[in-house]
């Protein structure tokens, strides 16, 4: 076989697994989100918002997801993950259901139901894409769909509200039924993704479940490092869910209300940039030298959020670019350690792993963080303005998130030099 056909199928392969994956996690989403573009104005349960209860509990079915998934993910075998994606989106469409037609204040419940199986197909989609040689690209394209899904999802829903008069509780059930033929289709041309070549093995190390033995070894082996690279995550992950989730808020805050384009308008650019970017490190063939520009991406991130919002506390810069600036910035942290860094780290070190073992480790605690932030608004009655609770915390996120990119690019560096040396 010829070195341009080989190269010729693996760009074919590389190509039609992004579209396919970007396309599956976009439906995915449209029985996940489109609940946020409601404001549910002047409902509470208990003195708390109603809104943020109904964030939290689905967040709660999303981090026992995480936490169960560590173990799950890990072990998950190659065969039936077709079927696993089905059930587990049904069962979070359903969900929708009875939240619409079971009353206040017992319908929270659904969303905790909704959060639980959600939470476990990112790792399931990702393994169609892991170990080969154009994960990168294809992974890149496979995390920005969901800043893409983020927008396209809420426009989606305003969009129901708006001209059909479909009322709050009702949209996401009716959002999902517009997303799930769809889903069907993409997930069976997912399963057509073929398995990773021996080359592909070759360049980056063999993905396989891994045992409590495997997790407990890899964890002794990169402690530090991956201590530093959950807290960064959960850092972005705050940031971005308080963004997603209460865009609408903080849109309506800034003088944007009833325009359900906004929410495309400033995330399909976000989308766009971050995938060029990201999807770029495919060309870097060195394994180690990616790892790094890894992590600059994710210290430009840092500077780019921090910058443009004080551009924007000192009213030197527009609300919308402020939103895409800073949504550009958080999904440069964010992106790569759900497309590549992980990846980039097993391929360095030439562990027999998998890369949703890490990413679900570092979902789990990034959760624990965004619920912790709103239950302590609510816990506390914290009378938020969310512009400017999310604008000054953005700020100091920046700087210490900045110093802890620092040390992770310092941790790996110093072992892959001890590394070679023992090589």
């Amino acid at each position: 076989m010829s070195t341009n056909f080989r190269i010729n199928q693996q760009v074919k392969t590389g190509l039609y697994a992004a579209v396919v994956v970007f396309l599956a996690y976009t439906m995915i989403f449209g029985f996940r989100k489109s609940f946020t573009v409601a404001t549910f104005d002047g409902l509470t349960i208990a003195g708390y918002s109603y809104k943020t209860v109904l964030v939290i509990c689905q967040m709660l079915g999303y981090l026992l997801a995480k936490f169960y998934g560590i173990k799950y993910i890990s072990e998950l075998k190659r065969t039936g993950r077709g079927k696993i994606i089905i059930v587990l989106t049904a069962i979070a469409w359903l969900s929708w259901l009875f939240f619409a037609i079971v009353p206040l204040p017992y319908n929270i419940v659904f969303l905790f139901i909704n959060g639980f199986p959600l939470g476990m197909l990112w790792g399931v989609v990702f393994s169609y894409v892991e170990g080969r040689r154009s994960t990168d690209f294809i992974g890149a394209t496979l995390a920005v769909s969901f800043i893409f899904a983020s927008g396209f999802v809420k426009s989606v829903g305003a969009w129901l509200m708006v001209n059909f008069g479909i009322s709050e509780f009702w949209v996401p059930f009716y959002t999902g039924l517009v997303f799930s033929l769809p889903l069907i289709l993409f997930v069976y041309l997912m399963e057509k993704i073929p398995a990773p070549s021996l080359e592909d093995v070759s360049y980056r190390a063999e993905r396989i479940p891994m045992t409590t033995l495997d997790r407990k070894k890899f964890m002794k082996e990169f402690l530090g490092g991956l201590i530093a690279c959950v807290i960064i995550y959960c850092f972005a992950t705050i940031f971005r869910d308080i963004r997603d989730n209460f865009g609408a808020e903080m849109w309506k805050e800034m003088g944007f209300y009833n325009q359900p384009a906004i929410f495309s308008k400033t995330e399909t650019p976000i989308t766009l940039i971050v995938l060029v970017l990201v999807g770029s490190m495919v060309l870097i063939k060195n394994n180690f030298l990616a790892l790094k520009t890894a992590h600059y991406f994710i210290l430009i991130g840092f500077i780019l959020a921090g910058a443009s919002t004080l551009l924007f506390i000192t009213n030197a810069l527009a609300p919308i670019w402020w939103m895409t600036f800073v949504g550009l910035g958080l999904y440069m942290v964010y992106i790569p350690f759900n497309a590549v860094f992980f990846d980039r780290l097993i391929s360095t070190f030439k562990y027999a792993s998998n890369v949703g073992f890490l990413i679900y480790i570092a979902d789990s605690f990034g959760y624990v963080g965004s619920i912790g932030v709103l239950l302590s608004k609510e816990i506390f009655k914290v009378q938020l303005n969310w512009v400017t609770f999310f604008s000054n915390s953005v700020v100091i996120l920046s700087v210490i998130g900045g110093l802890l990119t620092l040390f992770s690019l310092y941790y790996f560096t110093k072992k892959h030099k001890k590394m070679s040396i023992e090589n």
